[in-house]
């Protein structure tokens, strides 16, 4: 069974799923957030406390979960940022190396990491559809994440191209929402969020594509290519071309309302835990870059070199306060 992901978090938990459960736990070195609500030294205490919490939590996941098995070299990971930028070329290409550089230059080393994944795109195209040919089954696994959407459509095209509907093709689609055991109820975006000792559960939602429905999705990229907006959002459930300001209201709504420097960092991360629409720390730093321009803000620090670039202060411009 090839297994088709449109993030390389997805494609890396999955990889672990696989195993995970194998053999006897090993306990890693497991990293620890600690909020504090004041400006006092780190208490190593609490620290020490919640790193032992984390390994036993752990350690009884891995004892409880069994290997999915399977072969690393099933898993394909297109992770192509489909969401933004232009999506004009039949076969991701130049143009979209491009707006991954773009995304991508926001960290160090950028450049590198979007060329490596542009160019096993084709790569990529080419062992599917050879075993597919040769009577392979093919998983896709998407939700309402726009990337992940975006993929499924940009797959389904591919597919539709080539010709010949080959073997048996399964989308397995991630719920909204979930009611865990304990009763707790929990959401994800995307399906790079998974952990790899959950990824047993959602193979039984995997739910048969016609060769009418790859077509329905193929005709819904060429719209979306003809389009060729700068953004594509999900609304109501339906992939729609929309501006690329379309998040910008998210961002200036969690602007702190201080005349102090604050992290651009955690602002960002405000927003992507309080909204999860489906943009990403990349295309939140380049709309900041924007509000920057604008006269909204402006950067009092720079980021360390081997840090993102939004690792680094800012702050309201004084002409903008009212706003």
């Amino acid at each position: 069974m090839l297994e088709i992901m449109f993030s390389d978090s997805a494609g890396g938990s999955f990889r672990m799923a696989q195993y995970y459960g194998k053999g006897e736990y090993q306990a890693d070195n497991a990293s620890v957030f600690v909020s504090f609500s004041d400006e006092g030294a780190v208490d190593e205490e609490k620290i020490e406390k919640a790193r032992r919490e984390l390994e036993e939590e752990e350690r009884m996941e891995w004892e409880q979960s069994v290997p999915l098995g399977g072969n690393p070299s099933d898993i394909f990971s297109f992770h192509l940022v489909l969401s933004a930028g232009d999506i004009s070329e039949d076969v991701p290409g130049v143009r979209r190396r491009q707006v991954l550089e773009q995304f991508y230059a926001i960290y160090p080393m950028g450049g590198q990491a979007a060329a490596e994944l542009s160019k096993r795109v084709s790569n990529h195209l080419k062992t599917i559809k050879k075993r597919m040919e040769e009577g392979e089954s093919l998983r896709i696994w998407y939700s309402n994440h726009p990337d992940e959407m975006c993929g499924l459509y940009w797959f389904m095209d591919q597919l539709s191209q080539w010709g010949t509907y080959f073997g048996q093709i399964t989308l397995v689609k991630l719920p909204e929402w979930e009611v865990m055991e304990d009763g707790q109820v929990v959401e994800r975006a995307q399906w790079g969020e998974t952990k790899p000792s959950e990824w047993r559960r959602y193979i039984s939602m995997e739910k048969p594509v016609s060769k009418a429905l790859c077509h329905q999705f193929a005709s819904c990229w060429k719209q979306l290519k003809q389009e060729n907006a700068p953004l594509r959002a999900v609304i109501n459930g339906r992939l729609t071309s929309v501006s690329q300001a379309f998040y910008d209201d998210c961002i200036l709504n969690e602007i702190p309302d201080t005349d102090e420097p604050f992290q651009e960092a955690r602002l960002i991360g405000t927003i992507l835990l309080k909204y999860r629409s489906g943009f990403s720390d990349a295309w939140a730093a380049q709309r900041i870059e924007k509000i920057i321009d604008d006269g909204i803000l402006e950067a009092v620090s720079t980021a360390p070199d081997d840090s993102p670039s939004y690792h680094r202060l800012l702050r309201k411009r004084e002409e903008s306060k009212t706003l």
